[in-house]
């Protein structure tokens, strides 16, 4: 990917010359100490002018950009604004990296981390890198003819007052940045490219960080038992792959994993049931959740986590073709339960049910979370900007949630009752893959439920935040990487030893 940025950190008191120098003010405008000694008097002065020529208040996500003031070894000075003393006591450093680097774009600067009050942690500096490295990111490798501002890549000198304890801190972000910006790469691919062989190949890769890695196959799929997955693959010229990650960095080795599970859908036609013409170009995203479980998989491995993690994926492409599943089969998954199909278009609950009855009996797992991009319905409900939640565990739905605040991914919470279960109840099977219109999110996750027995579980329906999702101050993809900070924080509070 082109692009990018590098990240180093200096002491205050370092004088550079050249590029943008950045600092910050609240609502009062006043700087730091190290940021009026490298501005000194004039480029103090030109700020409160400037201020009061632009109405520039010092609001939050705000921002002045000047020329330089005479005796400033820079070529712009960026000023940040951080609002009242409220606001800049719940800063949050991940967008504030972002909105930083989005102001620098492709340039090089000295960013003075200091304003008046300022109470920032090593880990504070680390979540401003993260979000940095997460702004700069593009997806433009299939460009032939590129502007000269894509192919620049933006260094940030960030001045702080322990540089030492803010670059260690720096490695797990960076780390975590990785995951977020592999799951992005995965999601961005086309199809063509990213089909399941070289998906399962891709996530091969990982073995490099130390992770074990098991591929299984159709004969391997077929000797278990996984007809729903196979079910599903069967239009596709493209044969499926299950990817099975485990990272094993607990001082325990034989203590039980927790368990992510991810839809790998690499693209969704509809089948037989096929989709209009209309956005099916997004189909190719359809992998959104796999792509997330990869991402974490990685961040986990790149820095070390001290945790035993499963992560494990179906990856299939769904196709309509003579030799397609059609709606009215009955197929029988690894579970020995037997679904009617009704709509071919409901495919990533087939692929789930295999994974997730294979693992919660061959791995044991503590707990298991799955992310899918599973229905328009969860959209609907509840946007672009937050994910919707089912749980069968309480105290795992909690804690997934505080995880997701805190990473600044979203999820709410949404119902599991029985008449969601029994709208899924077939005539002529165990169950049908869909139980209609009404309430179509939280009758997707009831299917899957049947399919976890009383292991604590969680379904994240990721369709309106894993793809095409609303921009931000870290984000500017049309893959996400959604889900990779919000496992990593979960992984981190409460499954670390």
């Amino acid at each position: 990917m082109a692009g990018g940025i590098e990240i180093a950190f200096e002491p205050l008191s370092s004088r550079g010359r050249g590029g943008d120098v950045v600092v910050f003010v609240g609502d009062d405008l006043a700087l730091s100490g190290p940021a009026a000694e490298i501005l000194g008097r004039p480029g103090a002065e030109l700020v409160a002018r400037a201020a009061a020529s632009e109405r520039f208040k010092g609001k939050a996500q705000s921002a002045l950009v000047l020329p330089a003031p005479a005796g400033v070894e820079a070529d712009r000075l960026v000023v940040i604004g951080l609002g009242s003393e409220k606001d800049r006591a719940k800063t949050d450093w991940t967008l504030l990296g972002g909105f930083t680097a989005g102001k620098v774009g492709g340039r090089s600067a000295r960013v003075v981390l200091d304003w008046p009050g300022y109470a920032g942690s090593a880990r504070d500096v680390a979540d401003f890198t993260l979000g940095a490295r997460l702004r700069s990111y593009r997806f433009d490798q299939y460009k032939t003819k590129k502007k000269d501002e894509d192919e620049a890549a933006a260094a940030l000198s960030l001045l702080v007052a322990d540089p030492s304890g803010a670059q260690a801190a720096a490695r797990d972000a960076a780390a975590v940045a990785e995951g977020v910006i592999l799951a992005r790469n995965l999601v961005n691919e086309p199809p063509n490219v990213l089909y399941p062989e070289e998906y399962a190949r891709r996530v091969s890769e990982l073995t490099s960080l130390g992770v074990e890695i098991e591929i299984l196959d159709v004969a391997r799929m077929k000797e278990l038992g996984m007809g729903a997955l196979l079910a599903v693959a069967q239009g596709s010229a493209r044969e499926p792959r299950v990817a099975i990650m485990r990272w094993n960095g607990a001082d325990d080795p034989s203590e039980p994993p927790l368990a992510l599970i991810g839809k790998g859908v690499v693209f969704d036609s509809g089948g037989v049931s096929i989709k209009s013409a209309g956005g099916m170009e997004d189909m190719k995203g359809d992998m959104g959740g796999s792509a997330a479980v990869v991402g974490t998989l990685h961040a986990l491995a790149a820095r070390k986590a001290k945790a035993n993690v499963i992560g494990a994926i179906g990856i299939v492409e769904n196709m309509p073709d003579g030799n397609s599943y059609r709606p009215s089969d009955i197929v029988t998954s690894l579970s020995g339960q037997t679904i009617e199909v009704i709509n071919t278009d409901a495919e990533g609950r087939l692929v789930l049910a295999d994974v997730l009855w294979h693992v919660q009996a061959t791995y044991k797992p503590k707990a298991m979370i799955d992310l899918a991009t599973l229905t328009g319905a969860i959209i609907v409900a509840l946007g672009q900007d937050i994910a919707g939640l089912f749980s069968n565990d309480d105290a795992l739905s909690a804690q997934i949630t505080a995880a997701g605040e805190a990473a600044g991914e979203k999820v709410w919470r949404m119902p599991l009752i029985p008449a969601f279960d029994k709208a899924i109840d077939s005539k002529f099977a165990d169950m049908k893959n869909t139980g209609g219109r009404h309430g179509g999110a939280a009758t997707a996750a009831a299917f899957l439920k049947r399919y976890v027995n009383d292991v604590p579980w969680a379904h994240l329906d990721i369709a309106g935040v894993g793809m095409s999702s609303t921009p931000s101050e870290i984000n500017r993809s049309w893959g996400a990487g959604w889900g990779v900070r919000l496992l990593d924080r979960l992984v981190r509070e409460h499954y670390e030893r």
